[in-house]
């Protein structure tokens, strides 16, 4: 076993080494050129899209704002407190300018994605919208492409028990164990409980608890970390200049903090900034294929926003948080450092407002992957799958929660990288037709003020 881990960590290393970040940056890089800056230029357009989602309109089976949230539910996770953490004890805090280059040029990306799977999305046999990678590969790209189109489910349908289910479950269980003595068989069976009521109902209930649960969840961390912010806001300014100094330049060892060079900060910075929001993975196509739309372009451009949300937002502030309080020298790593970083400002409620935050967030992360993995295994052996699918994502919540899962995170992380792979392939491929929908639609009178249903 020791051998076979080894052997994952250097394929690992690989798979996620220069060649997967220039393949991730590039593609960003080159759709926002093709795409003339769009998603950077169109943001304001992107949030009023964002508050219009709500109401329903097109086919579909949930609103668009729901699945918007259900894409953040799989995103805004354990990468958001623990990941970010992560990149910074590793690369220093220059990690944090890579991440924030990989979201900005991430929402290209994203956008993308989710346009061509609601431009390409279908229905299954039991009559509900489906969309994603796989079948932008086989509609957009012909039968010839199709195996790129099942590499991506079959990766994204195993990745999905790691990095979507016992991963999130594992950390909630430890870090309730650690914050409020609760035994990781209690937590284990909570989470399985609560798991099981919600995925059983599907698309329509996972996007009911997404939409009620996210947005709470976001406003409610954001306001703790400017809390902390607001308490080390003479720390600000000088937050700011160890990141972009640090982008370019080493980190030398101080405190706990052993030192890290350039391509140290580059290499985590986009790997847990691709971990956090998922630009480059595909996934976010699948949940908005669900949403009811009448414009690929509009859930494009509503889709896009999960990575602004995700990265340019809630991973901001924890980095900050971390960089401003001075932590990031302690020592420490994952969550145990965003941890330290709260518990300065609050030495009291701290670790309790870090452990509830990771625990909702990893929960909605379990139910936003399990209609991921669900479309994948459905793209790969049909609609009949879905309810034994779901029996098993639910009984793997408790097995994660209370196993080792060092050998899940390596496998996790090459699986992730296998997805994004023919996912990034398609995107260049089909790059003529995301730039001819982009252009069709913003050429129409008075779109940036109405959309189509109001027209």
């Amino acid at each position: 076993m020791e051998t076979f881990s080894s052997f994952l960590d250097s394929v690992s290393a690989v798979v996620w080494g220069p060649p997967m970040l220039v393949l991730i940056l590039g593609v960003g890089l080159l759709l926002n050129v093709m795409l003339k800056a769009m998603p950077l230029f169109r943001l304001g357009y992107g949030f009023r899209m964002v508050w219009q989602a709500r109401k329903p309109g097109g086919p579909g089976e949930i609103t668009p704002f729901a699945a918007l949230m259900t894409a953040l539910a799989a995103t805004v996770g354990t990468g958001n407190i623990a990941g970010v953490a992560t990149a910074i004890a590793l690369g220093g805090p220059g990690a944090m300018f890579w991440m924030w280059c990989t979201a900005l040029v991430g929402m290209a990306t994203k956008y993308s994605e989710v346009l061509l799977a609601v431009h390409y999305r279908e229905k299954d046999s039991s009559g509900e919208y489906v969309g994603g990678p796989m079948y932008a590969i086989r509609n957009g790209l012909g039968p010839k492409w199709a195996v790129l189109g099942g590499a991506f489910a079959l990766f994204g349908g195993l990745a999905g028990f790691g990095i979507g289910n016992m991963v999130q479950a594992n950390t909630v269980a430890h870090a309730a164990e650690t914050t409020f003595n609760i035994p990781t068989w209690i937590s284990a069976l909570a989470l399985m409980v609560l798991t099981g009521l919600v995925v059983v109902g599907g698309i329509r209930r996972i996007g009911a608890v997404a939409q009620a649960l996210v947005p709470a969840m976001c406003v409610i961390y954001v306001l703790g970390a400017l809390f902390v912010l607001f308490y080390y806001a003479a720390e600000i300014p000088g937050a700011f200049a160890l990141i972009f100094t640090h982008a370019f330049t080493p980190t030398a060892a101080t405190g706990g903090f052993a030192g890290a060079a350039v391509w140290a900060a580059m290499r985590y910075g986009v790997a847990r900034g691709v971990f956090s929001n998922e630009a480059g993975l595909g996934t976010a196509g699948i949940a908005q294929a669900a949403g009811m739309s009448s414009s690929p372009v509009r859930s494009g451009v509503i889709g896009m926003m999960g990575t602004f949300i995700d990265t340019i937002i809630i991973c901001s502030m924890t980095g900050l948080a971390i960089i401003a309080s001075g932590a990031w020298t302690s020592g420490l790593t994952g969550a145990a450092l965003s941890t330290e970083a709260v518990a300065t400002a609050l030495p009291t409620t701290g670790g309790v407002v870090v452990t509830l935050a990771l625990a909702v967030f990893a929960f909605t992360t379990i139910l936003g992957w399990s209609y991921f993995g669900e479309k994948c295994w459905t793209y790969l052996v049909g609609a009949k799958c879905k309810m034994p699918f779901r029996v098993l994502w639910t009984l793997a919540v408790p097995i994660g929660a209370m196993a080792q899962l060092d050998l899940v995170w390596l496998i996790a992380d090459v699986l992730n990288a296998f997805m994004a792979i023919p996912n990034l392939i398609s995107l260049v491929a089909l790059s003529p037709v995301i730039v001819k929908l982009t252009r069709d639609y913003f050429a129409q009178d008075s779109h940036d003020e109405l959309v189509p249903e109001q027209r």
